[in-house]
């Protein structure tokens, strides 16, 4: 897996400083906010629309997502060392186990295949 990626767009700036207003604008007209890789370590996701984000393989460590619900985002490969996850709902695709793992080890984390 590659390193972690600082983008150059303009939702990814503004939700790594904080500022969620100026993310809820730039993302507004867009029909997918692609942080595929992205570093989002310590980033607070807690009131940032999430609907339309791809997570797949992110850096979060020390990420605050409690009080979300991930339940529609593709984690595969994406890191949860350290982060803030009391009342967060995940996907059916990614085991207790795979999140612990990550949690505590900073493992990547694989999703299972539905049935």
């Amino acid at each position: 897996m590659a390193p972690p990626r600082f983008l150059d767009d303009a939702a990814f700036k503004c939700l790594r400083a904080g500022d969620l207003d100026g993310y809820h604008r730039a993302i507004e007209s867009r029909a997918t906010i692609d942080f595929t890789g992205a570093d989002l370590r310590a980033t607070d996701f807690r009131k940032a629309n999430l609907g339309k984000v791809i997570l797949r393989g992110a850096y979060l460590r020390d990420a605050d997502f409690r009080g979300c619900d991930l339940r529609h985002l593709d984690l595969e490969g994406a890191s949860l060392h350290g982060a803030r996850v009391a009342g967060t709902y995940f996907p059916a695709n990614v085991t207790a186990a795979e999140l612990q793992m990550s949690f505590t080890h900073g493992t990547r984390i694989r999703t299972i295949e539905a049935d």
